[in-house]
Protein backbone atom coordinates (compact mmCIF):
# COMPACT_ATOMS: atom_id res chain seq x y z
CA UNK A 1 0.00 0.00 0.00
CA UNK A 2 1.78 3.58 -0.89
CA UNK A 3 1.90 5.80 1.47
CA UNK A 4 0.71 8.48 -1.10
CA UNK A 5 -3.04 6.26 -1.40
CA UNK A 6 -3.07 6.04 2.82
CA UNK A 7 -2.41 10.19 2.88
CA UNK A 8 -5.58 10.14 0.84
CA UNK A 9 -7.73 7.94 2.41
CA UNK A 10 -6.87 10.02 5.87
CA UNK A 11 -8.34 13.46 3.56
CA UNK A 12 -10.99 11.11 2.69
CA UNK A 13 -11.63 10.00 6.50
CA UNK A 14 -11.40 13.44 7.20
CA UNK A 15 -13.96 15.13 4.75
CA UNK A 16 -16.51 12.37 4.66
CA UNK A 17 -16.57 10.90 7.71
CA UNK A 18 -15.18 12.90 11.11
CA UNK A 19 -17.21 16.49 9.25
CA UNK A 20 -19.10 17.63 11.82
CA UNK A 21 -19.47 14.09 14.03
CA UNK A 22 -15.72 14.27 15.24
CA UNK A 23 -13.91 17.48 15.36
CA UNK A 24 -10.67 15.38 17.09
CA UNK A 25 -10.35 12.89 14.44
CA UNK A 26 -10.93 15.79 11.76
CA UNK A 27 -7.95 17.25 12.75
CA UNK A 28 -5.91 14.12 13.38
CA UNK A 29 -6.37 12.98 9.81
CA UNK A 30 -5.78 16.08 7.69
CA UNK A 31 -2.32 16.33 9.71
CA UNK A 32 -1.47 12.61 10.02
CA UNK A 33 -2.18 12.82 6.26
CA UNK A 34 1.08 15.13 5.84
CA UNK A 35 3.17 13.11 8.34
CA UNK A 36 5.78 10.32 6.32
CA UNK A 37 6.41 8.58 9.84
CA UNK A 38 2.61 7.68 10.89
CA UNK A 39 2.00 6.84 6.85
CA UNK A 40 4.52 4.39 7.01
CA UNK A 41 3.48 3.10 10.36
CA UNK A 42 -0.13 2.91 8.63
CA UNK A 43 1.41 0.37 6.31
CA UNK A 44 1.64 -2.68 8.98
CA UNK A 45 -3.12 -2.61 8.48
CA UNK A 46 -4.10 -5.61 6.95
CA UNK A 47 -5.05 -4.54 3.15
CA UNK A 48 -8.76 -5.61 3.90
CA UNK A 49 -8.77 -3.45 6.57
CA UNK A 50 -9.94 0.71 6.62
CA UNK A 51 -6.70 2.57 7.66
CA UNK A 52 -8.04 5.50 9.50
CA UNK A 53 -10.47 3.60 11.71
CA UNK A 54 -7.96 0.70 12.60
CA UNK A 55 -4.94 3.34 13.37
CA UNK A 56 -7.51 5.70 15.60
CA UNK A 57 -9.22 2.00 16.88
CA UNK A 58 -5.74 0.86 18.24
CA UNK A 59 -4.77 4.37 19.51
CA UNK A 60 -7.68 4.27 21.64
CA UNK A 61 -7.68 1.12 22.34
CA UNK A 62 -4.34 1.90 24.46
CA UNK A 63 -5.07 5.21 26.09
CA UNK A 64 -8.45 2.87 27.41
CA UNK A 65 -6.27 0.38 28.76
CA UNK A 66 -4.90 2.87 31.01
CA UNK A 67 -1.42 4.27 29.03
CA UNK A 68 -1.09 7.51 30.55
CA UNK A 69 0.14 9.99 27.94
CA UNK A 70 -0.64 14.01 27.76
CA UNK A 71 -2.92 12.72 24.25
CA UNK A 72 -5.22 11.34 26.44
CA UNK A 73 -6.47 14.74 28.03
CA UNK A 74 -7.96 15.78 24.27
CA UNK A 75 -10.51 12.47 24.67
CA UNK A 76 -14.27 12.89 25.63
CA UNK A 77 -13.94 9.54 26.58
CA UNK A 78 -10.77 9.54 28.79
CA UNK A 79 -11.52 12.94 30.48
CA UNK A 80 -14.56 14.38 31.39
CA UNK A 81 -12.68 18.05 30.25
CA UNK A 82 -10.87 17.97 27.52
CA UNK A 83 -8.31 19.92 26.06
CA UNK A 84 -9.90 22.49 23.18
CA UNK A 85 -7.56 24.98 23.08
CA UNK A 86 -4.06 23.18 21.86
CA UNK A 87 -3.19 21.18 19.01
CA UNK A 88 -3.73 17.29 19.33
CA UNK A 89 -1.38 16.40 16.63
CA UNK A 90 1.87 16.65 18.19
CA UNK A 91 0.89 14.74 21.54
CA UNK A 92 -0.82 11.74 19.48
CA UNK A 93 2.64 12.06 17.28
CA UNK A 94 4.67 11.39 20.54
CA UNK A 95 2.02 8.84 21.57
CA UNK A 96 2.47 6.79 17.98
CA UNK A 97 6.10 6.99 18.57
CA UNK A 98 6.56 6.13 22.22
CA UNK A 99 4.20 2.72 21.31
CA UNK A 100 5.01 1.97 18.34
CA UNK A 101 5.27 -1.94 18.45
CA UNK A 102 2.55 -1.90 20.33
CA UNK A 103 0.17 -0.35 17.33
CA UNK A 104 1.76 -2.30 14.80
CA UNK A 105 0.86 -5.42 16.97
CA UNK A 106 -2.49 -4.08 16.93
CA UNK A 107 -3.12 -3.20 13.08
CA UNK A 108 -1.36 -6.58 12.37
CA UNK A 109 -4.31 -8.42 14.56
CA UNK A 110 -7.33 -6.20 14.98
CA UNK A 111 -10.23 -6.19 12.50
CA UNK A 112 -12.49 -3.28 12.35
CA UNK A 113 -15.94 -4.53 13.56
CA UNK A 114 -18.27 -2.15 14.49
CA UNK A 115 -21.59 -2.87 16.80
CA UNK A 116 -23.78 0.04 16.32
CA UNK A 117 -26.55 -1.06 17.90
CA UNK A 118 -28.59 2.11 17.42
CA UNK A 119 -29.19 0.74 14.03
CA UNK A 120 -31.95 -1.74 15.03
CA UNK A 121 -33.65 1.56 15.44
CA UNK A 122 -34.76 1.42 12.23
CA UNK A 123 -34.30 -2.27 11.71
CA UNK A 124 -37.81 -2.52 14.83
CA UNK A 125 -39.84 -1.27 12.82
CA UNK A 126 -38.88 -3.12 9.75
CA UNK A 127 -39.56 -6.41 11.82
CA UNK A 128 -42.63 -4.98 13.40
CA UNK A 129 -43.86 -4.23 9.57
CA UNK A 130 -43.11 -7.70 8.77
CA UNK A 131 -44.47 -9.44 11.63
CA UNK A 132 -47.90 -7.82 10.99
CA UNK A 133 -48.05 -8.64 7.53
CA UNK A 134 -46.79 -12.55 8.25
CA UNK A 135 -48.65 -13.19 11.66
CA UNK A 136 -45.64 -15.28 12.46
CA UNK A 137 -43.09 -15.23 15.25
CA UNK A 138 -39.38 -14.16 13.32
CA UNK A 139 -36.37 -16.25 12.44
CA UNK A 140 -33.35 -14.15 11.97
CA UNK A 141 -30.13 -14.45 10.68
CA UNK A 142 -27.61 -11.86 10.69
CA UNK A 143 -24.81 -11.92 8.20
CA UNK A 144 -21.63 -9.89 9.08
CA UNK A 145 -23.38 -9.83 12.81
CA UNK A 146 -19.74 -8.89 14.49
CA UNK A 147 -20.80 -9.42 18.24
CA UNK A 148 -24.17 -10.20 17.80
CA UNK A 149 -25.91 -7.24 19.55
CA UNK A 150 -28.08 -6.80 17.20
CA UNK A 151 -29.81 -10.27 16.96
CA UNK A 152 -31.43 -8.51 20.26
CA UNK A 153 -33.31 -5.69 18.50
CA UNK A 154 -36.74 -7.04 20.26
CA UNK A 155 -35.23 -6.97 23.12
CA UNK A 156 -34.70 -3.32 23.62
CA UNK A 157 -36.80 0.28 23.74
CA UNK A 158 -36.93 2.90 21.54
CA UNK A 159 -38.15 6.48 21.06
CA UNK A 160 -38.36 8.68 18.11
CA UNK A 161 -39.13 12.06 19.50
CA UNK A 162 -42.91 11.60 19.96
CA UNK A 163 -42.89 10.28 23.99
CA UNK A 164 -43.72 6.98 23.24
CA UNK A 165 -42.01 4.18 24.42
CA UNK A 166 -41.86 0.78 22.08
CA UNK A 167 -40.23 -2.34 22.18
CA UNK A 168 -39.66 -3.36 25.70
CA UNK A 169 -39.74 -1.05 28.00
CA UNK A 170 -37.85 -2.51 30.94
CA UNK A 171 -35.07 -3.00 28.82
CA UNK A 172 -32.05 -1.93 30.13
CA UNK A 173 -30.88 -0.59 26.50
CA UNK A 174 -32.89 2.47 25.45
CA UNK A 175 -32.31 3.30 21.88
CA UNK A 176 -33.04 6.85 20.34
CA UNK A 177 -33.28 8.27 16.90
CA UNK A 178 -35.49 10.13 14.51
CA UNK A 179 -37.39 9.63 11.29
CA UNK A 180 -36.04 12.36 8.39
CA UNK A 181 -38.86 11.36 6.63
CA UNK A 182 -41.70 9.99 6.43
CA UNK A 183 -44.42 8.57 9.29
CA UNK A 184 -44.42 5.34 11.51
CA UNK A 185 -47.12 3.95 12.42
CA UNK A 186 -47.13 3.37 16.05
CA UNK A 187 -49.45 0.76 16.32
CA UNK A 188 -47.59 -1.93 14.34
CA UNK A 189 -44.88 -1.22 16.86
CA UNK A 190 -46.22 -1.28 20.34
CA UNK A 191 -45.07 -4.36 21.24
CA UNK A 192 -41.80 -6.31 20.56
CA UNK A 193 -42.09 -8.93 17.58
CA UNK A 194 -42.05 -12.25 19.08
CA UNK A 195 -38.66 -13.89 17.94
CA UNK A 196 -38.57 -18.01 17.26
CA UNK A 197 -34.42 -17.94 17.20
CA UNK A 198 -31.58 -15.98 16.12
CA UNK A 199 -28.35 -17.07 14.72
CA UNK A 200 -25.19 -14.73 13.72
CA UNK A 201 -22.61 -15.56 10.88
CA UNK A 202 -19.51 -13.63 11.01
CA UNK A 203 -16.09 -14.25 9.40
CA UNK A 204 -14.54 -13.30 12.83
CA UNK A 205 -17.29 -13.21 15.85
CA UNK A 206 -16.60 -10.88 18.69
CA UNK A 207 -16.79 -12.91 21.79
CA UNK A 208 -18.64 -10.29 24.36
CA UNK A 209 -17.32 -13.16 27.04
CA UNK A 210 -13.94 -11.94 26.35
CA UNK A 211 -13.28 -8.31 28.34
CA UNK A 212 -10.18 -7.79 25.39
CA UNK A 213 -12.79 -8.09 22.72
CA UNK A 214 -15.82 -5.77 24.30
CA UNK A 215 -12.73 -3.00 24.56
CA UNK A 216 -11.60 -3.33 21.33
CA UNK A 217 -15.36 -2.73 20.01
CA UNK A 218 -15.26 0.23 22.47
CA UNK A 219 -12.21 1.54 21.46
CA UNK A 220 -13.84 1.44 17.73
CA UNK A 221 -16.10 3.74 19.02
CA UNK A 222 -15.40 8.19 18.58
CA UNK A 223 -13.89 9.60 21.31
CA UNK A 224 -16.47 12.66 21.57
CA UNK A 225 -20.02 9.80 20.84
CA UNK A 226 -20.72 8.95 24.48
CA UNK A 227 -23.91 7.92 23.80
CA UNK A 228 -23.03 4.89 20.97
CA UNK A 229 -20.84 4.15 24.00
CA UNK A 230 -23.56 4.23 26.25
CA UNK A 231 -25.68 1.86 23.80
CA UNK A 232 -23.10 -0.34 23.73
CA UNK A 233 -22.14 -0.96 27.27
CA UNK A 234 -25.51 -1.57 28.07
CA UNK A 235 -26.10 -3.52 25.00
CA UNK A 236 -23.30 -6.28 26.15
CA UNK A 237 -25.12 -6.47 29.61
CA UNK A 238 -28.32 -7.29 27.38
CA UNK A 239 -25.86 -9.70 25.16
CA UNK A 240 -25.09 -11.42 28.16
CA UNK A 241 -28.15 -12.99 30.05
CA UNK A 242 -29.61 -14.03 26.46
CA UNK A 243 -26.90 -14.46 24.01
CA UNK A 244 -27.61 -15.44 20.92
CA UNK A 245 -26.49 -18.24 18.79
CA UNK A 246 -23.17 -17.50 16.90
CA UNK A 247 -21.45 -19.01 14.31
CA UNK A 248 -17.69 -18.52 12.81
CA UNK A 249 -17.43 -18.90 8.99
CA UNK A 250 -18.66 -17.35 5.70
CA UNK A 251 -21.96 -16.03 6.15
CA UNK A 252 -22.64 -16.35 2.26
CA UNK A 253 -21.41 -19.91 2.18
CA UNK A 254 -23.10 -21.04 5.24
CA UNK A 255 -26.54 -19.43 4.44
CA UNK A 256 -28.58 -22.47 2.78
CA UNK A 257 -27.85 -24.68 5.43
CA UNK A 258 -28.17 -22.22 8.17
CA UNK A 259 -31.61 -21.20 6.59
CA UNK A 260 -32.62 -25.65 6.22
CA UNK A 261 -32.45 -25.55 10.24
CA UNK A 262 -35.43 -22.74 10.41
CA UNK A 263 -38.39 -23.91 11.43
CA UNK A 264 -41.22 -22.97 8.57
CA UNK A 265 -44.16 -22.19 11.46
CA UNK A 266 -41.57 -18.79 11.88
CA UNK A 267 -41.23 -16.24 9.27
CA UNK A 268 -37.37 -16.26 8.33
CA UNK A 269 -35.02 -13.13 7.92
CA UNK A 270 -32.04 -12.57 7.03
CA UNK A 271 -30.55 -9.29 7.06
CA UNK A 272 -26.96 -7.41 7.05
CA UNK A 273 -26.17 -3.95 7.47
CA UNK A 274 -23.00 -2.22 5.99
CA UNK A 275 -21.94 -5.57 5.62
CA UNK A 276 -22.42 -5.85 1.59
CA UNK A 277 -19.56 -2.74 0.90
CA UNK A 278 -16.97 -4.90 1.63
CA UNK A 279 -18.54 -7.61 -0.59
CA UNK A 280 -16.86 -7.79 -4.03
CA UNK A 281 -20.34 -8.35 -6.71
CA UNK A 282 -19.35 -11.63 -7.78
CA UNK A 283 -20.11 -12.33 -3.98
CA UNK A 284 -23.33 -10.15 -3.59
CA UNK A 285 -24.44 -11.99 -6.43
CA UNK A 286 -24.47 -15.17 -4.80
CA UNK A 287 -26.36 -13.99 -1.94
CA UNK A 288 -28.83 -12.57 -3.87
CA UNK A 289 -29.27 -15.72 -5.58
CA UNK A 290 -29.23 -17.79 -2.35
CA UNK A 291 -32.17 -15.78 -0.99
CA UNK A 292 -33.85 -16.50 -4.34
CA UNK A 293 -33.16 -20.02 -4.03
CA UNK A 294 -34.94 -20.02 -0.85
CA UNK A 295 -37.52 -17.86 -1.92
CA UNK A 296 -38.52 -20.53 -3.70
CA UNK A 297 -39.29 -23.05 -1.14
CA UNK A 298 -40.42 -20.96 2.16
CA UNK A 299 -41.47 -17.21 2.66
CA UNK A 300 -38.09 -15.25 3.51
CA UNK A 301 -37.53 -11.46 3.69
CA UNK A 302 -34.30 -9.71 3.22
CA UNK A 303 -33.40 -7.11 4.43
CA UNK A 304 -29.98 -5.04 3.33
CA UNK A 305 -28.33 -1.75 2.45
CA UNK A 306 -25.11 -1.52 0.16
CA UNK A 307 -25.78 -3.90 -2.80
CA UNK A 308 -27.40 -1.82 -4.88
CA UNK A 309 -27.15 1.63 -3.36
CA UNK A 310 -26.62 3.03 0.45
CA UNK A 311 -30.73 2.97 1.11
CA UNK A 312 -32.07 0.22 3.24
CA UNK A 313 -34.50 -2.20 1.08
CA UNK A 314 -36.57 -5.10 1.69
CA UNK A 315 -36.62 -8.12 -1.00
CA UNK A 316 -39.65 -10.74 0.40
CA UNK A 317 -40.65 -13.99 -1.47
CA UNK A 318 -44.12 -15.01 -0.10
CA UNK A 319 -46.10 -17.88 -1.50
CA UNK A 320 -43.39 -17.66 -4.24
CA UNK A 321 -43.97 -14.50 -5.41
CA UNK A 322 -41.19 -11.96 -5.25
CA UNK A 323 -41.74 -8.04 -3.67
CA UNK A 324 -38.95 -5.55 -3.25
CA UNK A 325 -39.56 -1.83 -1.14
CA UNK A 326 -37.65 0.83 -0.22
CA UNK A 327 -37.25 2.23 3.18
CA UNK A 328 -34.82 4.48 2.59
CA UNK A 329 -31.82 6.55 3.29
CA UNK A 330 -30.47 5.59 7.25
CA UNK A 331 -27.31 7.42 9.07
CA UNK A 332 -24.53 4.88 9.91
CA UNK A 333 -24.84 5.07 13.26
CA UNK A 334 -28.39 5.26 13.15
CA UNK A 335 -29.01 8.86 14.39
CA UNK A 336 -31.67 8.85 11.73
CA UNK A 337 -33.24 7.31 8.94
CA UNK A 338 -36.22 7.77 5.93
CA UNK A 339 -39.38 5.55 5.99
CA UNK A 340 -40.95 5.19 2.74
CA UNK A 341 -42.58 2.06 3.73
CA UNK A 342 -46.23 1.78 3.62
CA UNK A 343 -47.55 0.94 6.74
Amino acid sequence: MKTLSIADLFKDFARNECEGSSELYKQLSLQIAEDEKILQLCRHTRESQPVPNLLFGAVHYLLLQGNHHELGTFYPSITTSPDLTQNPFPFFQSFCKENREAIITLLETKRVQTNEVRRCAYLYPVFCTIHQQTKKPLSLIEIGTSAGLQLLLDKYSYSYGDHEIYGDPSSLVQLHSKVRRGTLSPEVMKSSPPVEKRIGVDLHVSDLTKEEDVQWLKALIWPEHEERRRNFETAVRQFRTSPPTMMEGDGVALLPSVAEDIPHNSTLCIYHTHVANQMPDNVKEDLLQKVDEIGQGRDVFHIYNNIHDRMLHVDSYVQGSFKTERVGETDGHGRWFDWELQN
